[in-house]
């Protein structure tokens, strides 16, 4: 095994989309290598600082390369850390590229490469689709910040929609749903398993926030509660900016779940979002700039097959552009931005904020990174939600 191998194991104990999200939590840069009995070329995904870059998979490349990968079902794999020297050709997030993997697998649109009952490789499989949201699971839990334990049982309510609260949980074992309230019932928006958290990290912040969903355990559910205390000390010692961004994060996620209500409910006008703005950066566009809003309006809209879906107006002190250690799956590369004529920007320091990020504790990391995940899915959930109206 080559020296600079940090990481090894057997696609039977973490498939391709754990793995991609291991290694992102962590935003280790290096090439990962994938192995299989029946296939006699390895597969590679080019990783830089836990984002994607680029994929090679036989006469495969790209997005193409990396999703036929997520059918691999036996076979090992090694991580090498180094510092990429390939071109990116993957713009997409790495959590959009673990959803559509998975996707299209689920769907029967990938073929699944390992053993058949007869030792031959096995043929794809048509497995219809849950029609479940899906499952968002976190790194391995660091128990040094855990201060006690709770369990719940199956379709117990972990935390109520309109309660207080400023602790946060991580999930031990188990699965949670979490949903809206509306008057034609619950919608739910995103499902969490282990290493995943409950609560705000903007609570940390400013202490504690109304729940604006509703948390219900799928099974038999353990959870951890986290030292708040120890986590806002660590907060309290980052700048300004750095809690600004988080806090607009969080309320970006808030905006998008209420978008996926307000569109199961047809309480949707997408046109009404974007009219009279002007597209400042488009969809896919190469931005590597983070902008703070001082005076106007900026909308984040998707355009989807159904057109733009908007997901969140931003104004003052706000940010939008290229976060150096959040991937959302929005702007640049999957979200465009339109402004208001009176926009005020200012361009931020990234550099003094992936500083400050790399010297948090790894679980005041997961927590963010948990963060930006959320936001991940929940713009698809969204975004699902009004093609399926077409």
């Amino acid at each position: 095994m080559n020296n600079s191998v940090s990481l090894s194991g057997s696609l039977d104990f973490l498939n391709l989309g754990e793995l991609l999200n291991l290694l992102g939590s962590n935003g280790s840069s290096g090439v990962l290598r994938i192995k299989s009995s029946y296939k006699a070329d390895e597969g590679l995904v080019y990783l830089d600082k836990g984002n994607p870059i680029d994929a090679t998979n036989g006469a495969l490349s790209g997005l193409d390369a990396i999703f036929s990968l997520f059918g691999w079902t036996d076979g090992n794999f090694e991580f090498a850390e180094e510092n990429p020297t390939c071109q990116k050709t993957i713009t997409k997030s790495r959590m959009e590229i673990i959803l559509d993997g998975l996707r299209l697998l689920d769907e029967g649109k990938i073929e699944k490469i390992g053993p058949a009952a007869d030792g031959s490789p096995a043929e794809v499989e048509k497995t219809p689709v849950s029609g479940k949201v899906p499952l968002i699971k976190g790194p391995l839990v660091d128990y040094s910040y855990v201060v006690d334990e709770e369990g719940f049982y199956d379709g117990d309510e972990i935390v109520q929609e309109g309660n207080h609260g400023d602790w946060i949980w991580v999930i031990l074992e188990g699965i949670a749903e979490i949903s809206k309230r509306t008057n034609d019932g619950a919608i739910e928006i995103l499902r969490i398993g282990d290493g995943a958290f409950l609560g705000s990290v903007a609570a940390l912040i400013s202490g504690g926030r109304v729940r604006t969903a509703t948390v219900t355990a799928v099974g038999n559910v353990q959870l951890g509660m986290l030292d708040s205390q120890l986590l806002a000390n660590e907060l309290a010692n980052v700048s300004a900016a750095f809690k600004n961004i988080l806090n607009s994060v969080d309320s970006r996620l808030k905006q998008i779940v209420d978008m996926a209500v307000n569109i199961k409910q047809n309480q949707h006008n997408p046109e009404s979002y974007i009219k009279g703005k002007k597209q400042l950066i488009k969809q896919g566009q190469d931005e590597n700039r983070l902008f703070s809003i001082k005076d106007g309006q900026v909308v984040i809209a998707r355009q989807t097959e159904s057109g733009y879906v908007p997901l969140a107006q931003l104004e003052k002190g706000d940010f939008f552009g290229r976060f150096p250690f959040l991937d959302m799956g929005h702007e640049p590369y999957s979200a465009a931005v339109f402004s208001s004529d009176n926009l005020k920007l200012a361009t931020v320091d990234t550099q003094k904020l992936e500083s400050e990020h790399q010297g948090l504790s790894s679980t005041l990391r997961n927590i963010i990174e948990h963060l930006a995940t959320s936001v991940s899915v929940s713009t698809r959930v969204t975004c699902d939600y009004q093609n399926k109206k077409k």
